[in-house]
């Protein structure tokens, strides 16, 4: 237990931080804050991490190039539609591919052929020639490259694709997967397309489906994700590589799984296709999406897809095998054509690549995706790897403490990636390899910001207190000083504004800032600059200061005292400016006591100040309170004046205050004797004299001598204060053993 207590003493406050850092950094995981620049590098991580994993050949998706070997040899591209047709029936006829995915939409009718020509010739200028238009009809067969390929497509497995606008609504668009209506009204958080741009009436009508080849970026322009299902009108259209893997399955329908709980939610948590055998499900996320796991560097030389030339594809020369029982995707890689991406693993990624990544992740059933839990786990290795920093990197030297971290930090790297290989889960660890890092640097420069400066900031943090003189003293020797609790002889002063509440009332708000700022400053500059006293704290209209503490003095009651004449000067020229400028007049009142107190840091976990307590420091503040009484400017204890007694002083009363049992004489400092003049030193010895038959009970000698001095001196409030006591005291006299003292029973 004791050597816990020690270790607790020396690494409390590392342990104390590392806590601290590491429940940051958990409430993070749980979205309590958040950085756009940690999500980022989430992002740049997650983009490592799928360039890391590489290639994963699949021969069951062939891509079909249009490449610039086929433009070359075909001629530029869009290929008129009996090239299509052609394509279409090697794939789908010669090679029995089983599904055929276009990554090129038909939105216009082809007239390549020539023969909207020839039939407007027989109809005008030709048709005089004899039978030019029964000839002409002859020839629609072949030239109507629309029709052609329309029958191509007709009971063949292919899924046209199109592309959703903002503004067109052009072309026809395949029936959809669902609609609302078939939700009951359920209306599914969706990307939703203005428009589309889509093929025409006879060929849409021919193909099995269509689907959208539409991939929007990130707002750094890179392609991380892609909508399964988008919303056009009341209907939910399935993407490319959905509506080829659906056909390629044989699915009957696709239908969202809202899952458990969500029966009034607009997410939906995965994508259903209904297969003749199963139910496959397709998890998703926000917006219906899915991350696409890409593999490899992609294009025909990444090693992912086989790539075959459509020019190869056209003249037979594939091997059938390649293409038997296939999925076919027909694109282009050829860099004019304009279907290259940014995605994470290549700055340009063949568009048609995208959709072939969806489609095998849909075949293997396998999604990089982020579980319901993943915050759960996300905090767990924070609070896990923090704890574990935070107790143990303070007891180790630097050379265990790089490597404890650099082992956490692995440990870190390995559990993510094997999440991400093995289950699939897409986890966050930024903020937790952050926090390693971050505790690691803390407790190296801890010895350097807090051990090795650890006086200068404990004088720099002592300037807020006291005057710059001493701290400048303080920093020759820090290690001298302390803010710790200690018992020590001290004077303390307490200042009050005499009718604060009449004056607050008498103001309008900004001049009652000046006047009560104007009144701190010169108060707070009279106890620093001028006797070096310890600014403790303001408390409304009130000032705290004490005079010992943490540079010891000897004369820390002379300076008390010296300070408290200043100040009352300083009032008297405020006073003066205030009244010029119709402000309510200035009067202070100050108590000082000196005595044993307890002075160091003190407070509470949510605020500290170094300040002063105890029984000498509560007489300070009654005195200051019965300044009012005695019509005086300033009471100090008689220990304040033992200690100073350099000052002349007027004794005023005996007196026991509220919550002490033994009577205190109080006085009146008045200055040094020397800068007294003869008339005040005559009326001390006056007044000592009358306060002496005061006790004496002598009445009648003492009413004579104090009415003679509230004669001499009619401002006096003191003489008035006592001629009222000793016209009581002479009609109930206070008997024998009376010890002359004054009792207060309210503060």
């Amino acid at each position: 237990m004791g050597r816990l207590r020690k270790m607790a003493g020396r690494y409390g406050a590392r342990w104390a931080l590392g806590v601290v850092l590491t429940l940051a950094a958990a409430l993070y995981t749980n979205g309590t804050w958040h950085s756009h620049a940690i999500e980022r590098q989430d992002t740049l991580v997650a983009d490592l991490r799928m360039r890391l994993e590489g290639p994963a050949p699949d021969p069951r998706i062939v891509i079909v190039d249009i490449d610039p070997k086929s433009l070359a040899a075909v001629g530029r591209f869009p290929w008129s539609r009996d090239v299509m047709a052609h394509l279409v029936d090697q794939l789908a006829g010669h090679y029995g591919a089983r599904a055929i995915g276009f990554d090129v939409s038909f939105p216009e009718p082809d007239t390549s052929s020539g023969y909207a020509v020839l039939e407007r010739l027989a109809r005008r200028e030709l048709n005089s020639v004899p039978g030019i238009e029964a000839k002409v009809a002859a020839l629609r067969p072949q030239l109507d490259y629309d029709g052609r390929f329309a029958q191509a497509l007709a009971g063949r497995p292919v899924v046209l694709g199109y592309n959703v606008s903002p503004i067109l609504a052009k072309g026809v668009l395949p029936p959809p997967a669902f609609t609302v209506a078939d939700l009951g009204g359920r209306q599914l958080d969706a990307y939703r397309a203005p428009g589309y741009e889509a093929n025409i009436a006879r060929l849409q009508a021919a193909a099995r489906g269509a689907g959208s080849f539409t991939v929007e970026p990130d707002a750094d322009g890179v392609v991380r994700t892609v909508p399964l299902l988008q919303r056009i009108g009341a209907g939910y259209y399935p993407s490319l590589g959905l509506a080829t893997a659906a056909v390629y399955l044989g699915a009957t329908t696709i239908r969202p799984d809202f899952g458990a709980g969500q029966d009034d939610a607009a997410g939906a948590d995965a994508i259903v296709l209904t297969l003749p055998h199963e139910r496959r499900a397709i998890p998703v996320g926000d917006g219906l999406t899915t991350v696409v796991q890409f593999r490899g560097p992609g294009g025909p030389q990444g090693g992912t897809f086989r790539y075959v030339s459509a020019v190869d594809v056209l003249e037979g020369r594939v091997p059938a095998p390649v293409l038997k029982d296939a999925i076919v995707l027909v694109g282009t890689t050829a860099p004019g054509l304009q279907d290259l991406r940014s995605t994470p693993v290549n700055g340009d990624y063949p568009g048609v690549e995208v959709h072939a990544n969806v489609i095998k992740s849909i075949l293997d059933g396998r999604f990089k995706s982020r579980p319901d839990y993943a915050t759960a786990l996300e905090f767990f290795q924070v609070l896990v790897a923090g704890t574990l920093l935070a107790l143990l990197l303070p007891a180790l030297a630097p050379l265990p403490a790089v490597l404890v971290s650099g082992a956490v930090f692995a440990a870190v790297v390995g559990f993510n990636g094997f999440l991400y290989r093995e289950m699939d889960w897409a986890v966050d660890m930024v903020i937790c390899l952050m926090l390693v890092a971050l505790l690691f640097v803390v407790n190296v420069a801890w010895g350097y910001l807090f051990e090795y400066r650890k006086g200068r900031a404990l004088v720099s943090r002592f300037g807020e207190y006291v005057a710059p003189e001493l701290v400048a003293q303080m920093a020759e020797n820090p290690q001298a000083y302390t803010m710790e609790g200690e018992s020590r002889e001290l004077s303390v002063m307490f200042v009050d504004v005499r009718g604060f509440t009449t004056i607050s009332e008498g103001l309008a708000p900004k001049a009652l800032r000046e006047y009560i700022n104007r009144y701190l400053t010169a108060m707070s500059e009279d106890i620093r600059a001028s006797h070096q006293g310890t600014l403790d704290k303001y408390i409304g209209d009130a000032v705290m200061a004490f005079w010992g503490a943490p540079v010891a003095f000897a004369d820390h009651a002379s300076r008390a005292v010296a300070t408290a004449l200043l100040m009352q000067a300083s009032a008297a020229r405020l006073d003066a400016e205030f009244r010029q400028r119709g402000w309510p007049p200035l009067a202070i009142g100050i108590g000082i006591n000196s005595g044993l107190m307890h002075v160091g840091d003190m407070g509470s976990a949510i605020r500290r100040a170094y300040t002063v307590m105890g029984d000498a420091v509560n007489l300070a503040s009654r005195l200051e309170g019965i300044t009012k009484v005695y019509g005086v400017g300033i009471v100090v204890g008689e220990a304040t004046r033992l200690a100073a007694p350099e000052f002349a002083y007027r004794e005023l009363d005996l007196v026991r205050v509220k919550g002490k049992h033994a009577p205190v004489a109080i006085y009146e400092p008045l200055g040094r004797p020397a800068d007294l003049s003869s008339a005040m030193l005559e009326e001390l010895a006056a007044w000592d004299a009358a306060l002496a038959r005061v006790r004496a009970q002598d009445w009648d000698g003492a009413e004579h001598a104090v009415a003679a001095l509230r004669a001499a001196h009619p401002g006096r409030a003191l003489y008035l204060l006592y001629l009222e006591r000793i016209a009581r005291w002479r009609d109930a006299p206070p008997g024998a053993g009376w010890d002359g003292v004054t009792t207060f029973d309210t503060k």
